[in-house]
């Protein structure tokens, strides 16, 4: 075990594929996007190397000045499956639970649209264990740059240092923890 590890102040946690798992709800909304876009659907392998930025940076990137309408699309069939789709990784609340009884402050700091990420956090009942919920476009850039992570610990006294803790499942996650 690492002696230098110390224990936490603070958790803040990715939302999608960490805490849920609603992954196959984003890899269809990614591909109805690309294909109505007139691109070809991407398969696991090229999603999995992809994902991390949001998806207003990704789809930017993909589409330059007709970002919006690519974006239009994935969102109306994210928000048309998310809910009903959405399933909670197992021990999920376990771990919130665990940490809460235990006075760690938690917050929620995704790439997902704020609002869309505050009803999917409403939605499965995890609102009470969460001090703030920080999705796409609520800090002034979003991850991999610090400004979300940094924004979930505003209010709470506490700063960035080895006893916060950021846990996430993608490069870009690593890449704002590290910054």
């Amino acid at each position: 075990m690492n002696s230098n590890l110390l224990k936490p102040r603070a958790v803040l946690f990715d939302w999608d594929d960490t805490i849920v798992h609603n992954w196959d709800t984003a890899v269809q909304s990614l591909n109805t996007a690309l294909v109505h876009m007139g691109m070809k659907p991407w398969d696991e392998d090229e999603i999995r190397r992809r994902s991390g930025p949001s998806a207003r940076d990704l789809f930017t990137q993909l589409f330059g000045d007709k970002w919006q309408e690519a974006d239009k699309v994935y969102f109306d069939t994210f928000k048309r499956l998310s809910l009903e789709n959405i399933k909670i990784h197992d021990h999920a609340e376990d771990v919130l639970r665990y940490l809460s009884m235990n006075n760690v402050y938690l917050a929620v700091v995704s790439n997902k649209r704020a609002m869309m990420l505050r009803e999917e956090v409403v939605h499965v009942g995890f609102r009470p264990y969460f001090a703030a919920v920080i999705g796409a476009g609520d800090a002034k850039a979003d991850k991999p740059d610090p400004a979300p992570l940094l924004m979930g610990l505003e209010g709470s006294g506490i700063s960035p240092g080895l006893d916060v803790w950021y846990v996430g499942d993608s490069h870009t996650d690593m890449m704002a923890a590290h910054r």
